[in-house]
């Protein structure tokens, strides 16, 4: 059996609420024998991948114990059943990525929201290709990331499809002024990234931030962070925190909004869009 996603997990903590003060036998019992205790703590747990009609019965018996179960919310618990089972482009680079990388690309893929704040480097979903490179072999800590830059290159790229497919992903990116001062060993990597951050932040699902490198002392100091975003069931949101050698996945509803206040000191702190892409611009010249 594989490692239990974020996706699961997300979908097994909902389910566990839903199901509030009933115990598992109860549920047994209230299902007629469809569910056994087991199943359904394995399914809550994200020991088990969930089935569509499993989760859809989850949810009809939770609707007649009157629990609120909005047609919103079924959608977005299926859809999370459903596109768990399906093969995503990324799973080609099965090889190249790790399990917590596919996880990232497998939610930014159904996120309807990115809120990403950037100390030191630009976010990956604005990446150009070379500065893309420059980056990941920058931060390589093990021969086997130095020995598959390119196809990391080519996923990097790709994960970008979100910003432009037909309900396109809404990203707002906040990043700190010395990532857009950064030098480069190639000629015209920054001056060609920083163009890339102005064209795309003309989109009207883009926003980029820039926080000053004069700012008082602020709450992103502590380190970067990603929330993604699933339109009104904020509790389906998760935070995403990468370090040096691994990356965490924040799920529980307070961790997430801390983080969400978080983000929101932080845009309230940074330039505004407009100013922001003044100042890009007037990097980008010296470059």
């Amino acid at each position: 059996m594989s490692a239990p996603t974020v996706r699961r997990r997300r979908l097994g903590a909902k389910l566990r609420t839903l199901r509030g003060d009933l115990t598992l036998d109860q549920l047994a019992e209230k299902s007629s024998g469809r569910f056994v205790a087991s199943k359904v703590s394995r399914i809550e747990t994200a020991k088990t991948a969930a089935k569509a009609k499993d989760v859809e019965a989850l949810l009809d018996l939770y609707a007649a114990a009157g629990r609120e179960v909005s047609e919103e919310l079924r959608a977005a618990l299926l859809t999370l059943t459903k596109e768990g089972g399906q093969r995503g482009w990324w799973h080609s680079y099965r090889g190249v990525l790790t399990p917590v990388y596919e996880d990232l690309i497998s939610l930014e893929a159904e996120a309807e929201a990115v809120s990403s704040w950037q100390l030191g480097a630009i976010p990956g979903l604005l990446h150009t290709a070379e500065y893309a490179r420059e980056i990941i072999g920058a931060t390589a800590m093990s021969e086997a990331v130095e020995a598959r830059v390119d196809a990391l290159v080519e996923v990097r790229l790709a994960r970008q499809a979100v910003l432009t497919r037909e309900e396109p992903l809404a990203l707002w990116a906040i990043i700190g002024e010395g990532a857009l001062r950064s030098s480069s060993e190639g000629e015209g990597v920054m001056h060609e990234q920083l163009g890339r951050l102005l064209t795309i932040g003309k989109r009207p699902n883009v926003n980029v931030q820039v926080l000053p490198s004069d700012a008082p002392l602020h709450v992103g100091q502590l380190g970067s962070f990603t929330i993604l975003g699933f339109g009104p069931h904020i509790d389906l949101d998760v935070v995403h925190a990468e370090g040096l050698t691994s990356a965490l996945y924040i799920e529980e509803a307070d961790k997430v909004a801390a983080h969400r206040d978080a983000w929101q000191r932080l845009t309230s702190a940074a330039l505004s869009v407009e100013a922001s892409a003044e100042l890009i611009a007037k990097i980008r010249k010296n470059t």
